[in-house]
């Protein structure tokens, strides 16, 4: 596990309190950007008709323990409930971790059910973040995955190479490229502050190691409901060698109501980027809906 910094526990949550690293904390005493991502407000408590605890249909699409089955030819793997830090509007922030432990049972039980499905190409490791995982472990994932013959990529998603970009290690970087498998990392970035001279060398030993690396966002009230944020987000990332690919609408869930920007100022946003930016710097604004076939465009919901 990474070093994080814990803020104790709060009445109501105690095992969504604040948990932060070092570096975080340094960025965010200058940042309110990043400060309002992983600083527990009082607004979290608040009951908001609309925002549930299982907000994109997790557990209808949870096949065994640890494996979220929505979309035809991929499965995700809850490889871990642990974070390196706690985002304040984790779509996951009330997922029933202890019911997805994998221990190497259960484990063994989902990447057989991986195998026996004709359709699925692509494995998405995630969480909590798959990286917070020791490499030891992490190999002994990959090697199995990588053993099912129709599995071609890799997906990993990931916040650790911004919050502890010193993870991204060499000892990992090889094994991704001894797995034989194409792998994807996808980071989680919201704001340009967040993007340091750590994380621009993370993302370039990946990028050496034969990884493509993308990015999704949130759209976040405070955060970067703002073209010029926006847009600053994908020039920066573009100058670390990361493609902007998602920026999502807010899942809606419980305790994050407050971060909420409606669907009309998103679509204003991303109309104001195609008019600043190159094509390939303006990301996919989507929206998760439960049940349905893929991400939705935001525009083509309901």
């Amino acid at each position: 596990m990474p070093e994080t910094t814990q803020h104790g526990s709060e009445p109501g949550e105690p095992d969504f309190r604040e948990l932060t690293t070092p570096l975080i904390d340094e960025i965010a005493a200058v940042s309110d950007p990043v400060a309002r991502q992983f600083r527990l407000d009082a607004r979290e408590f608040d009951s908001v008709p609309g925002f549930g605890t299982d907000p994109v249909g997790d557990l209808a699409s949870n096949a065994v323990p640890g494996v979220l089955h929505k979309y035809r030819g991929r499965a995700l793997l809850v490889l871990t409930g642990a974070c390196a830090v706690h985002c304040r509007y984790c779509f996951r922030r009330h997922f029933p971790y202890g019911e997805q432990r994998l221990d190497d049972t259960s484990l063994a039980r989902a990447i057989d059910y991986l195998a026996d499905d004709p359709e699925i190409t692509e494995v998405i490791l995630s969480g909590g973040d798959p990286l917070v995982l020791s490499n030891r472990r992490l190999a002994r994932v990959i090697e199995s995955l990588a053993a099912i013959p129709r599995v071609a990529r890799l997906r990993i998603h990931s916040r650790l190479p911004t919050v502890r970009p010193e993870r991204i290690d060499a000892e990992l970087c090889r094994m991704l490229v001894d797995s034989g498998l194409s792998v994807v990392l996808v980071a989680h970035v919201n704001h340009a502050d967040e993007l340091t001279e750590g994380s621009r060398a993370a993302f370039a030993r990946l990028r050496e190691a034969g990884v493509t690396v993308l990015n999704q966002a949130v759209l976040l009230a405070g955060v970067n409901d703002d073209e010029t944020a926006l847009a600053e987000l994908s020039e920066r990332l573009f100058d670390q060698g990361v493609l902007p690919y998602y920026l999502h609408q807010l899942d809606p869930v419980a305790g994050a109501a407050h971060f909420a920007v409606t669907e009309a100022r998103g679509r204003a946003l991303v109309e104001a980027l195609r008019s600043r930016l190159p094509g390939y710097l303006v990301p996919r604004y989507v929206v998760e809906i439960p049940g349905e076939p893929s991400k939705t465009p935001v525009g083509n919901a309901g």
